[in-house]
């Protein structure tokens, strides 16, 4: 796992660094960049202190899985990551 980012998200959002997409196909086939699609699979990096009532119930190092076009794309001392409410995680795996 990475070093610690200095960024901490406000309430119930976490930010999350997605899974690198798939490079070739069972099969073998490689897959171009413009066919590629975006993961929905990714790594909690930091979490929110969650709402008055709601304490968040995902941790730090959580493998977890997101909708495809949820959150907001960020970049983070170089990384590029998702920035995204709690409520957006339909699962950890």
């Amino acid at each position: 796992m990475a070093k610690k980012l200095n960024v901490t998200p406000l309430h119930d959002r976490v930010i999350i660094k997605p899974a690198a997409s798939e490079e070739k196909t069972a099969g073998g086939i490689i897959i171009p960049d413009t066919a590629k699609e975006k993961p929905q699979r990714g790594t909690v990096v930091a979490v929110g202190a969650g709402k008055k009532d709601e304490p968040v119930t995902v941790k730090v190092g959580d493998t977890v899985l997101y909708g495809k076009y949820a959150g907001t794309e960020i970049q983070i001392e170089g990384q590029d990551l998702l920035i995204m409410r709690e409520s957006d995680i339909l699962a950890i795996v």
